[in-house]
């Protein structure tokens, strides 16, 4: 299943609902990150995040212009993350190396332990157990609207959206390849992290079905996204 598919899927199969049922289960009655905080009270969960969706909106609309002005050319758009101080790196068989710890081609957010030891080491960074965010890809053509998806999640992070720590992306990805189970044994700023995860590479998603269905039309976009594989057509 290639990557598109698998956000397909996921995103169908998520319900918000099974999130917020879930919170009221947890000690904590707070939860804050940098733009956001959550405030649990009996039966009622009320998420303070104007400043989340301001940024949100920031992103959207110069990620768009961004994307516009590079004509969606993967490597415009590859040049201008490395412009702005993030490692781009090319390597063979990019997808087979990120798959022994469980990553995708694009953005690779900040490691811990072996699988930044891992890394570091096949990007040539250095011998150390923490890495720094990295963009990953192949040799070869990369489809524009999985580059479009990836730049989104990058730029995101760049400002500094929620969900993209360490421990969210690491929930994030084990509930990916796993199923709600994990929900049971997460604390407040377990949970609250895990849901901003989702919700950023929900939005890259949109982000990346608009351009593909302005250009292509809306007919075609689903069956590219489910026939095309990985990073490259």
């Amino acid at each position: 299943m290639n990557m598109f598919q698998k956000i397909i899927y996921f995103f169908l199969q998520m319900q918000e609902k099974a999130l917020a049922k879930k919170l009221d289960r947890h000690l904590k009655s707070s939860s804050s990150n940098s733009t956001s905080k959550t405030v649990l009270s009996t039966g009622v969960t009320m998420t303070l995040s104007s400043e989340t969706e301001k940024n949100k909106e920031l992103v959207k609309k110069n990620v768009s212009d961004i994307v516009k002005g590079c004509n969606n050319d993967p490597a415009k758009l590859l040049a201008y993350i490395e412009s702005k101080g993030t490692k781009v790196i090319r390597l063979d068989n990019a997808d087979k190396l990120l798959s022994v710890i469980k990553e995708e081609e694009g953005l690779v957010t900040e490691l811990q332990g072996i699988e930044a030891f891992y890394i570091n080491l096949i990007t040539h960074s250095g011998f150390s157990f923490k890495s720094k965010p990295m963009f990953i890809m192949r040799n070869g053509n990369i489809d524009p609207y999985y580059m479009a998806h990836q730049f989104y999640k990058w730029y995101a992070l760049e400002m500094k959206l929620p969900g993209y720590d360490f421990v969210s992306q690491k929930l994030f990805k084990i509930y990916l390849n796993s199923d709600e189970a994990i929900l049971s044994n997460l604390n407040l700023d377990e949970m609250t992290g895990l849901k901003e995860a989702i919700n950023r590479d929900q939005e890259a998603t949109n982000f990346a079905l608009e351009i593909a269905k302005a250009k292509e039309g809306s007919k075609n976009v689903l069956d590219k996204m489910k026939n095309d594989g990985g990073a490259n057509i």
